[in-house]
């Protein structure tokens, strides 16, 4: 499998569903399938596997590399924050696993034309969902400074959001700023990188998390998530920096809080967060792989 198509943090994902029997699985983030497939041979008494992306580009490939599992797999062109539409669509009142790989993919990082990465020129774009209307474009060159100062402080923790933002609107007066090359160059006198971080990653980073609105829709995805869970069911959320990893730390402790419910008829328990501690990728495996290095992983159980 290449590294276009490698899962993160593979084997603990498959370590958390070890042992169940599962007949429904719900994936998020389907991606290119590579957890997908490990999961489905993994477990081959599953009936439906529904996988979910807002990229229709990643469902295409995802369906070409799942070619034998046709008959078990559901895909969805939408988002994981309409979980539970999606299957009562499918009659299923509950699944028995959720998997959610939040953030970009190596799919998107590594083709210009997407315009998500600073590494190659393209055009201001960034839309996981190509057929969105808001792209990094509009909000570069038609937001208000106070606007982009709000997004890059809140999306990005950019401590020199207020300049950057700025630098921005200097910029454009001169011309519209089309590519993610032009950007770069606009940010480079005031923006400031770290030691392993490239002066220009926290303002992409909250540029396309703002055109996906991806905070809202993650939070939205694990409230389904959880919601989705059959008693005994298991939920994985795979974040990729600390804004992520907060809303899911915050959403699992929330439902862990909260007395038990009902399902209609059914009974349904409480929420047991497995992992007390975000697990994190090992050496080897950000070795092999080092776009994933700042993941981790959090798990919960509806008991």
């Amino acid at each position: 499998m290449s590294v276009l198509h490698k899962p993160v943090m593979l084997q603990e994902v498959l370590a958390i569903f070890q042992g169940m029997e599962i007949r429904h699985f719900f994936d998020g983030t389907l991606g290119a399938g590579g957890h997908a497939r490990a999961i489905l041979e993994a477990h081959p008494e599953i009936e439906k596997y529904f996988g979910c992306d807002r990229d229709e580009g990643a469902l295409r490939i995802a369906e070409k590399e799942l070619t034998g599992f046709k008959e078990k797999l559901r895909l969805i062109h939408g988002s994981h924050s309409e979980m539970m539409r999606w299957l009562q669509d499918a009659k299923i009142p509950c699944v028995q696993g959720v998997l959610i790989d939040a953030g970009v993919s190596s799919m998107q990082l590594d083709f210009p034309e997407r315009g998500f990465s600073f590494q190659a020129d393209g055009p201001l774009d960034m839309r996981m969902d190509p057929t969105a209307e808001l792209t990094a474009f509009e909000i570069v060159n038609r937001y208000r400074e106070a606007d982009l100062e709000k997004i890059l402080r809140d999306f990005g923790e950019e401590p020199r959001a207020r300049a950057i933002a700025r630098t921005i609107v200097a910029a454009r007066k001169k011309g519209p700023i089309r590519t993610t090359g032009q950007l770069a160059c606009a940010i480079r006198p005031v923006a400031r990188g770290k030691k392993h971080l490239h002066f220009a990653t926290l303002t992409f980073q909250a540029l396309r998390i703002a055109v996906n609105d991806e905070l809202n829709v993650l939070k939205r995805g694990i409230e389904q998530g959880i919601e989705a869970l059959c008693p005994g069911g298991k939920i994985v959320i795979i974040s990729f920096h600390r804004l992520e990893d907060r809303i899911s730390k915050n959403c699992l402790r929330d439902e862990q809080m909260r007395p038990a419910k009902r399902r209609g008829e059914e009974a349904v328990g409480c929420l047991e967060i497995i992992t007390k501690k975000p697990l994190e990728p090992s050496q080897e495996e950000i070795k092999s792989n080092y776009r994933c290095r700042s993941a981790k992983l959090r798990a919960a159980m509806r008991v």
